[in-house]
């Protein structure tokens, strides 16, 4: 599945080193809808509100310094009514819950306009590890202690895309817009990976780090 030919793609040359990183690169890139009533699901310690003081924020996590302290794993519903909220936020969450598919669900119900999510592509982690037999992956394998969190899921950017793809019909959205975060490399290096894997599909499984969409409700 791909979005619809009205959903322009755009790809960025970008490395998130720190989470507050990838909250910036929100801020600045979607900056036009990040206004009104806004819930950052996932807010670690509220960088969103912290760049941006003058909107009605609430950011929820399990832990970090949150307004509401949520475990969405344990939560079957948000404490929130109804289109509650002018954009719902959810960067880099749903790969660490088993029960991804509900808490999508309840992300669709609190929002009256739009939802904007990121998915890692785990493939692109997972690369050189397994071409070196270096024998384990960040966010993955087999600890020797259970740890505080992990990721639940791997799949490719052409899997990340084609959940949120399904994700819309299921629940009357559209994706309006999409963006592929790529780390910066030489042009040339660049060019020569595009030799190589001259289907976009494979490059992204590749080299891609991070599937940006923006839903919106169909007529809101």
């Amino acid at each position: 599945m791909t979005p619809s030919p009205s959903a322009p793609t755009f790809r960025d040359l970008i490395a998130f080193e720190e989470r507050s990183d990838r909250v910036r690169f929100l801020e600045r890139t979607f900056h036009g809808i990040v206004r009104g009533r806004v819930l950052d699901v996932g807010c670690d310690v509220r960088h969103l509100k912290q760049l941006r003081p003058d909107l009605d924020y609430i950011g929820i996590d399990v832990g970090g310094q949150p307004d509401l302290t949520i475990d969405l794993e344990a939560t079957e519903r948000l404490p929130f009514g109804d289109r509650d909220f002018d954009l719902v936020i959810c960067s880099e969450v749903l790969e660490h819950l088993d029960a991804l598919h509900r808490v999508f669900a309840e992300l669709v119900r609190v929002s009256r306009s739009k939802i904007l999510i990121s998915l890692p592509n785990c493939w692109t982690a997972a690369r050189k590890p397994l071409s070196r037999g270096k024998g384990s992956i960040g966010h993955y394998g087999l600890p020797l202690r259970r740890p505080p969190d992990r990721h639940k899921w791997f799949f490719s950017l052409t899997e990340a895309r084609a959940f949120c793809q399904s994700m819309a019909e299921q629940h009357g959205l559209s994706v309006i817009e999409t963006r592929i975060s790529e780390k910066p490399r030489p042009a040339v290096v660049r060019f020569l990976r595009h030799m190589r894997h001259p289907v976009a599909d494979r490059y992204d499984n590749l080299f891609a780090h991070t599937y940006w969409v923006v839903f919106e409700r169909k007529g809101s």
